[in-house]
């Protein structure tokens, strides 16, 4: 037996067995059959859309697509730039570093923007080197991190240029915008479930 069944309690197993067999014999009879097949396909799109939805606020592919069919989160009105809350409670923004589109993070609680490894390297940065280490406070703890700077970043009408980034491993795949970006704005404010951005010198945005 593979060790991962080997640590399920007895009766999970049997249930699992149990249900499993049932399903296979409701399947077989004809009307009850098609049923439960249609419950099955249901239950599998629900899962598959769950699973998106969790995912698209860090993809900026799936997050493209949401833009498309006007599921997105963010437009540009007036000299604002607005983001709609996502369904986890956090906001999003469509951000080019360098040229290299990203899905961030905005957390007002993070003193300086940062950035995975990843983004790093593909937005072609070069982290600064320094004898004393870069120690930041992350949610798991302090992580030691070093510093670059991005030479452009776009989010809707906003341009900042030759921003200071930490980096590290410990951040994952996830890319943050903090306060040295936030405190550079004209204002930022959240009213509901919008989070508005006001530059002091709106750009034009480029088209897709």
């Amino acid at each position: 037996m593979p060790d991962f069944l080997a640590n399920l309690p007895t009766t999970t197993i049997a249930l699992a067995i149990g249900a499993f067999l049932i399903v296979t014999l409701l399947q077989r009879i004809p009307v009850i059959g098609g049923i439960v097949r249609l419950g099955l396909s249901l239950v599998m799109v629900a899962v598959v859309a769950m699973l998106l939805t969790e995912r698209m606020p860090f993809d900026p592919v799936l997050s493209g697509i949401a833009e498309r069919f006007k599921l997105g989160g963010q437009e540009v009105a007036g000299d604002e730039t607005r983001l709609r809350m996502s369904s986890n409670g956090h906001f999003f923004a469509d951000v080019t570093l360098n040229g290299v589109k990203r899905r961030m993070l905005i957390d007002s609680g993070a003193t300086v923007t940062a950035i995975s490894q990843r983004t790093a390297a593909e937005a072609g940065l070069k982290t600064d080197r320094s004898i004393i280490p870069v120690i930041i406070q992350t949610a798991n703890g302090a992580v030691r991190a070093e510093t670059g700077t991005i030479a452009e970043l776009r989010l809707g009408n906003i341009v900042a240029r030759d921003l200071k980034v930490v980096v590290s491993p410990a951040f994952g795949s996830v890319d943050v915008i903090g306060m040295n970006l936030l405190s550079k704005l004209k204002s930022w404010r959240v009213e509901g479930r919008t989070l508005i951005l006001t530059p002091n010198h709106p750009q034009a945005v480029a088209a897709d």
